[in-house]
């Protein structure tokens, strides 16, 4: 049962990337690759200050503006430079690259710190310290951006990305609110990293690569049980990410258990987005 609690754990930490790419990829109907390198640089941000012995509630910020950064230059280079969405993630992300190694310095960091997030004491096992940590640390996260989705403000975004022209007939800036939405998106994905990275006890400079197919799985997840119950509330559809994103995890550890080699993980992990991703689609066909 501790495989299956630990892909709990990490499926909650992941969950802060699958909100960020419900926002950039549902809301504002952009495929943002700069996931990958402000995933890592959460992490990279984390690592680097922990080792210099900061409190982890004052690494967060750090950690937010830094994926923020990220998600907006990715957003000025789409509205400002009028380049293409999915290639203005590809060079932010190429760019972080040498960013995150600039600041991390090494290939990767161990973290030596005490004084993480989940050195909380709350209850005296470990894992379920974690969870219960994770838990409430997410709920948090999550009743915040859903309180910011039903602002006016919040209400603009998601008009921005249903229909764009109607929405600046309105008088509505839209290339704000896309960079906005897209900083937003990366802050919250570098959570995902600041998680991580007090979870697994260190930071590496690859970590971030094909980590947008984790919170790409998990918002399709997200989705299908949203259509599936035909749920129209922005709280309990960001509720159903949240759980896409512990039920991707729990079927990839649930593949390892089955003794699948680990150096193919990367692989079941396409198909089984392929499938997610194909497999409703199928179905329409059928009913056709």
């Amino acid at each position: 049962m501790d495989f299956l609690l630990t892909a709990i754990i990490q499926g909650l930490c992941f969950s802060a990337i699958a909100l960020g790419i419900y926002i950039s990829m549902k809301i504002f109907n952009i495929p943002d690759i700069t996931t990958d390198g402000s995933y890592t640089l959460g992490g990279v941000v984390t690592a680097i200050t922990l080792a210099h012995s900061l409190s982890f509630y004052i690494v967060l910020p750090l950690v937010i503006v830094a994926g923020a950064i990220a998600g907006a230059l990715t957003g000025l280079i789409h509205t400002k430079l009028k380049v293409n969405a999915l290639l203005a993630g590809i060079l932010v992300m190429t760019a972080l690259y040498s960013v995150n190694l600039i600041i991390l310095g090494r290939s990767n960091l161990p973290l030596n710190s005490d004084h993480t997030l989940f050195t909380i004491g709350l209850v005296s096992d470990a894992n379920q310290n974690t969870l219960i940590v994770l838990v409430i640390f997410i709920t948090l996260l999550t009743l915040l951006i859903g309180y910011l989705l039903k602002t006016d403000f919040g209400l603009a975004m998601r008009a921005t990305g249903n229909s764009e022209s109607m929405i600046r007939a309105l008088g509505v800036n839209t290339d704000r609110m896309k960079i906005v939405g897209l900083a937003i998106a990366n802050a919250l994905t570098a959570t995902g990293g600041y998680l991580i990275t007090q979870f697994q006890g260190y930071a590496d400079i690859s970590m971030g690569i094909g980590v947008v197919i984790f919170g790409l799985g998990s918002v399709i997840i997200g989705e299908t049980l949203i259509n599936w119950f035909s749920i129209t509330s922005i709280w309990v559809s960001l509720v159903l990410v949240l759980l896409g994103a512990v039920l991707f995890q729990l079927v990839l550890a649930l593949t390892l258990s089955l003794g699948v080699d680990a150096n193919l993980l990367k692989l079941v992990t396409s198909v089984f987005v392929l499938l997610i991703v194909t497999l409703p689609r199928l179905n329409l066909l059928k009913a056709s």
